[in-house]
């Protein structure tokens, strides 16, 4: 195997995208990160392309490891999301981001209409579940019977997990009962016009709807964007959101949830 320098510091790896990101988060922190950090990164990376499902991902950031706020809002794909008022104290490298409920979310600046309309995904990795009424954790929703892409929890949601995927009003979304307070891995994915999946607690749900147009506006992570105001926003606390096309959820969880146990220990 053959290394490459991740950047102008002293870490190594050996996938050339996984390099360009730890070059750029080292920048942006102005010091190396730590080697198991960065191995962290490269493993996984390195298995999404092995799994197939590294293409599919157009839009994402890992909210742990980076030693600041930028440096965790550097992109591993896509464009940067922009920070509506996060703090550096907002940050943890071992936890990610967490939320306020009230005045904090990113704009992905990724429109829900550049993936088809049956070819799409949404994940979130949750490390503290939200506490609000309604915990928007990623997405973009219109009034009924329009309904795109969003996962969130709630008290007044029935104790269950909301988790939808451009579907309909009527039988558009998964309602998993029992794991409003889910933590780990979440996600929705379209790969068909007439189903979708989510991914709860390393459980995966089918469900057949069909699917309903995709209009161009943002996804939001902590927040859902609702016709055009944000909504719902979380003070949970997450650590990693990926956007893109249609993808093996069960593959991509098993990827995200070794990756933030790898940076989990390797940092001090």
């Amino acid at each position: 195997m053959t290394l490459v320098w991740a950047s102008s510091f002293s870490t190594q790896v050996s996938d050339p995208d996984a390099q360009a990101y730890i070059e750029a988060v080292e920048t942006q922190d102005a010091q190396p990160l730590e080697v198991g950090v960065a191995h962290a990164i490269n493993t996984f990376v390195l298995g999404c392309k092995a799994d197939g499902i590294w293409d599919a991902i157009k839009a994402s950031c890992i909210m742990a490891g980076a030693r600041t706020l930028s440096g965790a809002l550097i992109p591993l794909k896509g464009t940067a999301p922009t920070n509506y008022n996060f703090v550096a104290a907002d940050y943890n490298r071992e936890t990610g981001l967490v939320g306020d409920g009230s005045t904090k979310y990113l704009d992905s600046n990724r429109l829900d209409n550049a993936d088809p309309q049956n070819d799409s995904h949404r994940s979130v990795y949750v490390h503290t579940p939200g506490t609000q009424a309604q915990d928007a954790y990623i997405g973009v929703v219109y009034t009924s019977p329009t309904r795109q892409s969003y996962i969130m929890r709630g008290t007044d949601l029935g104790g269950r997990m909301i988790v939808t995927e451009r579907g309909g009003s009527s039988g558009g979304q998964v309602d998993v009962a029992g794991q409003q307070n889910a933590s780990g891995f979440i996600g929705q994915s379209r790969a068909s016009v007439s189903s979708h999946s989510a991914r709860v607690s390393q459980n995966t749900y089918s469900l057949t709807s069909t699917s309903t147009s995709v209009l161009p506006a943002n996804s939001l992570v902590f927040a859902r964007r609702f016709n055009s105001s944000v909504s719902a926003r979380t003070n949970g606390r997450l650590s990693f959101y990926s956007i893109g096309e249609s993808l093996d959820l069960a593959l991509l969880d098993n990827r995200v949830s070794t990756l933030m146990t790898d940076i989990g220990a390797a940092i001090p």
